[in-house]
């Protein structure tokens, strides 16, 4: 298991780049989170770093179109990808960013984990489940995190959070799935033990000096 928990509060501000080749050296880790633009993830980052505007909130779903790095020390980082799916975006712009996304996904050496956030009431969208299916490709581990769990009730949660758990095994993969609410704190705790987890150098993964 790994060694030591990570300071999530730490986060700060690095670079916003257009594309993947504008993002820092392809070196140390990265954990990249992705959703659809109204699954609150820029809610879940400022959650789980304790900063209320480390991650720019939107009203208008889409807007963002940079991918957003936060360091964490200098060698860990947090990517928050633009949301997809959203309406209002011309389909050229749509496609490039499908395709760098993908890019990402496949090419960045770095990157050790994705959190892909879906809305606990609308989860498993087909370009979610296209986002799995790359990660899964690229053998890397995904949390499925079902946000806005505040918005169902005990028994609606735990359907929903089985529900997925036993759609997620086609993917073949290794995925994970919680549910989470910004709102009340709800999963935080698995989401940073997950994170822990992908952080760790492979020397405190493996429990040796």
């Amino acid at each position: 298991m790994y060694k030591s928990k990570i300071n999530y509060q730490r986060a700060s501000f690095l670079t916003s780049a257009p594309d993947i080749n504008a993002l820092p050296a392809d070196s140390g880790i990265e954990v990249a989170f992705a959703g659809r633009s109204n699954a609150g993830k820029s809610s879940a980052l400022n959650t789980l770093t304790r900063q209320n505007s480390l991650a720019r909130t939107s009203k208008t779903p889409g807007r963002t179109q940079l991918i957003n790095t936060f360091s964490l020390d200098n060698q860990r980082r947090l990517i928050d990808l633009p949301g997809y799916g959203f309406a209002k975006v011309p389909l050229a712009i749509k496609e490039k960013w499908q395709k760098s996304l993908a890019e990402y996904l496949m090419k960045r050496d770095s990157l050790k984990g994705l959190v892909v956030l879906m809305d606990i009431r609308h989860p498993l969208k087909d370009l979610d489940q296209d986002l799995v299916h790359w990660a899964v490709q690229s053998e890397l581990p995904v949390l499925i995190l079902l946000t806005k769990a505040d918005k169902l009730g005990p028994g609606a949660r735990k359907k929903t959070l089985l529900e997925v758990r036993e759609a997620s095994l086609a993917f073949m993969g290794d995925v994970t799935v919680h549910t989470f609410s910004s709102l009340n704190k709800q999963g935080l705790t698995e989401l940073e033990q997950v994170l822990d987890l992908w952080f760790a150098a492979p020397d405190e993964a493996a429990g040796t000096e």
